[in-house]
């Protein structure tokens, strides 16, 4: 079969798909002033331009499809469009990563719909905190859902959370708690510098290698790397149920294991979350007809992706903040 690679070897089986770039929360290190409209964008990828856009991925090697925003809650048609993601071949995991305002009312939904992983956003443990960096005090209503996921047996939940200094880096003993009995895993992630939030970088950026050090020294051993693993470097310890992962873009070698690609709500094929090249499908996604044409477009682009990301040079390419692609 064909599939998706580039001319530094890397192969590209996990399509990071956002469904909207609209956001009902207004977290500080992304859209601190909430979501504004753009009234000039085009419409929202339809049912069927998705279905085909899936199905020309899952042809060239797709098996792992994550749905993000924004906030891709905010679809009326989210559990269809999931149902349409499930039936396509060659598609095993099918993930989501959203903010958890909806979970505990349509989980289940999903579920049925075919959805088998979820990323839930929890920046702190800390209520007040929280509602401070999200804008909104729904702290409780979230962990209680992520609570019953667990219970019901969801096959695969994760956490996560942003690394802000002098906000929630001085969390890590409430966090151990919570994970002592949990099975599950939660995410810190290095805050990544976009076109919008400089000043905010400058003040609150935190180098993850701190937080990896201080896990080491409280007995967290670095657990061996699954072959299609993303980028997050995983911790165990055996007395927690547990595990801490770190993402840190700005490490050394960090973009050399890239596994993933992006789309826009509106169709732009993004080869790096911090590219400087949008490639619009769209025009390729009205009919059926096209199903060959759009495959052989994807499998070209290839050829553009670079070795890495800009981002110690400042380079933060078209991502203005990370709500317009899903980070």
């Amino acid at each position: 079969m064909t599939v998706l690679a580039d001319r530094f070897g890397r192969h590209f089986p996990y399509l990071r798909l956002s469904l909207i770039e609209a956001c009902n929360f207004s977290c500080s290190y992304c859209l601190p002033d909430g979501y504004k409209a753009d009234p000039d964008a085009p419409g929202l990828l339809r049912i069927d331009e998705i279905e085909r856009l899936l199905r020309a991925f899952a042809r060239v090697g797709l098996r792992k499809l994550r749905l993000t925003g924004g906030e891709p809650t905010l679809r009326r048609d989210l559990t269809a469009i999931i149902a349409t993601a499930a039936k396509i071949p060659g598609i095993q995991t099918l993930a989501m990563t959203t903010n958890g305002c909806l979970l505990r009312k349509r989980r289940a939904d999903w579920q049925a719909a075919g959805l088998n992983a979820l990323n839930v956003s929890v920046d702190s443990l800390d209520r007040q905190r929280f509602a401070a960096i999200t804008g909104h005090d729904r702290l409780p209503d979230i962990l209680a859902g992520i609570d019953e996921a667990l219970a019901d047996g969801f096959p695969v939940l994760k956490l996560n959370a942003v690394l802000l200094r002098g906000l929630n880096d001085e969390q890590m003993p409430a966090w151990l708690d919570y994970l002592r009995e949990r099975p599950i895993a939660v995410r810190f992630i290095e805050l990544m510098r976009t076109g919008t939030n400089l000043e905010y970088f400058q003040r609150h950026h935190l180098r993850a290698q701190g937080l990896e050090d201080d896990l080491q020294a409280r007995g967290w051993s670095l657990l061996p790397r699954a072959p299609a693993a993303g980028p997050a470097r995983e911790y165990g310890h055996p007395d927690y149920r547990g595990r801490i992962g770190i993402i840190a873009p700005y490490s050394r070698d960090f973009c050399a294991g890239c596994n993933r690609l992006r789309v826009t709500a509106r169709g732009d094929l993004r080869l790096c979350l911090f590219g400087n090249i949008g490639i619009p499908l769209r025009p390729q996604l009205q009919s059926d007809d096209d199903a060959d044409a759009l495959q052989a477009s994807l499998l070209s682009q290839l050829g553009l992706k670079a070795a890495g990301h800009g981002l110690h040079e400042g380079n933060t390419g078209l991502t203005p903040h990370l709500a317009s692609i899903g980070g």
